[in-house]
């Protein structure tokens, strides 16, 4: 996907951040592994980055709670005598962590621009990141780095879908020509193209520090 991001220091006044890979590194490669490693062979055809089975969609929205999470994960793959904390650690075990620096460039970035989180998560992840940046970090959590930290499983919706871009809009009456969002998903861009976001899509092995470092949208005395 291209990234429509042209003339952005002189247009941008707001940057919204996905969180996974962008502020948060994370590998779907190892929650898959975690439950290979659990006996479970299909979970590929279950659960990937692209796609996925509405079960996590419906996790993410909050529709469902944990405990059904969980017992739609035994019904899916096969295996009853998965125990809750199996689960979870495989679950979890995507979740690697957050790149020393970026809480710092956060607030730099916050000195100078409205800046909000828009996070597709889950109940399950939830409680892993916040039980981590209150032991590593002593955060209770992200409210500091943004204006607003917004995550799907407490708004009822995800991305890509319009509504939680809108919600973000109207809550905050941000004008998407002013925006800028930040994602690792075409599919979360493309909706937000189509709404007026400006568009940055973070690949690795691109960084927020080296984006942010070399795109000229932090001031020189803040650069990093």
């Amino acid at each position: 996907m291209r990234n429509n991001v042209y003339n952005m220091p002189n247009t941008i006044k707001n940057i919204i951040f996905d969180y996974g890979n962008v502020i948060f590194d994370i590998d779907f490669q190892k929650a898959q592994d975690s439950f290979i490693n659990l006996g479970v062979s299909n979970i590929h055809d279950i659960y990937g980055h692209k796609n996925q089975n509405s079960l996590f969609d419906d996790f993410d929205k909050g529709i469902i709670s944990a405990e059904e999470f969980r017992n739609e994960i035994r019904r899916l793959t096969g295996h009853e005598e998965l125990l809750d904390q199996q689960i979870d650690d495989a679950w979890n075990s995507l979740l690697l962590g957050i790149p020393a620096g970026n809480h710092e460039l956060l607030l730099q970035i916050k000195d100078q621009y409205n800046t909000f989180l828009l996070s597709n998560n889950n109940e399950i992840h939830y409680s892993w990141i916040m039980d981590y940046l209150k032991r590593d970090f002593n955060l209770e959590d992200n409210s500091s780095f943004f204006i607003k930290d917004y995550y799907s499983h407490l708004m009822g919706m995800r991305k890509p879908d319009k509504e939680i871009f809108e919600a973000v809009l109207d809550n905050h009456q941000l004008n998407p020509a002013e925006t800028l969002f930040i994602d690792d998903s075409p599919q979360h861009l493309k909706t937000a193209q189509e709404l007026g976001f400006k568009t940055y899509l973070m690949t690795k092995p691109d960084t927020l520090q080296h984006y942010f470092a070399t795109n000229g949208l932090l001031s020189t005395k803040t650069n990093i």
